[in-house]
């Protein structure tokens, strides 16, 4: 007898919400832009509906693969900067540029993803940017939580290509994170079988939730794209 599918699509805005609160609902497979919060189970991706699997990496878990090792040394010349959340007008022009790799759900601004006062609404909200002398060549917001780190919205030039660099931010995320002695990185949603957003399954300590209540060891054997970063 199959289990009865319970869809979810739900939303709330707020100002303010606490570390805890924070923790509370990344662990209860909810996202937010700005002060928007949102969760849903199901989404279109081209012309398909697909599960959605909202994403962590259990930090007691993880290790760094011998790519994503690569990945750190490759940018060992750029200059990292960890910060308060700021838009900018340098941040305002890289987004411009890293917005025309999309061929769907082209954004508008990056106050699609972040409220109008981002180090601190709705909650506390990092930077890291990544810069080759003056340049700014990647960067990246996050939330902090007492026990989490989740990812906002990322972007980086996109003549770089061999840098990595979206994968690199991640992975700086992921070492603040491990640094500041938190347990879970999350880093949002995924699509089941093949996507664009498949990047986000190649981490080792992955968990994904059950839209009830558990976290679980994530598993997609029939992805083609199934590998380590």
């Amino acid at each position: 007898m199959m289990e009865q599918f319970s869809y979810i699509n739900e939303e709330f805005y707020a100002s303010q919400v606490s570390p805890e609160q924070t923790d509370l609902l990344l662990s209860e497979g909810w996202r937010h832009f700005g002060e928007h919060f949102y969760r849903y189970n199901l989404g279109y991706f081209k012309y398909d509906i697909r599960t959605v699997y909202a994403l962590r990496v259990n930090l007691e878990k993880f290790s760094f693969s011998k790519k994503q090792r690569r990945v750190l040394r490759r940018n060992e010349d750029l200059r990292i900067v960890i910060r308060p959340i700021e838009v900018t007008a340098e941040k305002e022009a890289l987004f411009e540029r890293h917005k025309q790799r999309f061929e769907y759900g082209v954004p508008d601004s990056l106050y699609d993803f972040l409220s109008y006062e981002p180090a601190t609404i709705p909650c506390e909200g990092l930077e890291v940017c990544a810069y080759r002398e003056k340049q700014l060549l990647a960067a990246a917001f996050f939330d902090v939580g007492n026990e989490s780190v989740s990812s906002v919205y990322a972007m980086f030039a996109p003549e770089e290509t061999t840098r990595s660099l979206g994968i690199l931010t991640m992975l700086l995320e992921i070492k603040y994170a491990l640094e500041k002695g938190k347990k879970f990185y999350y880093h949002g949603y995924a699509y089941e079988g093949n996507s664009f957003y498949d990047y986000k399954k190649r981490f080792r300590g992955l968990e994904s939730y059950d839209w009830i209540s558990r976290w679980n060891d994530f598993r997609e054997e029939e992805s083609e794209f199934f590998t380590e970063i």
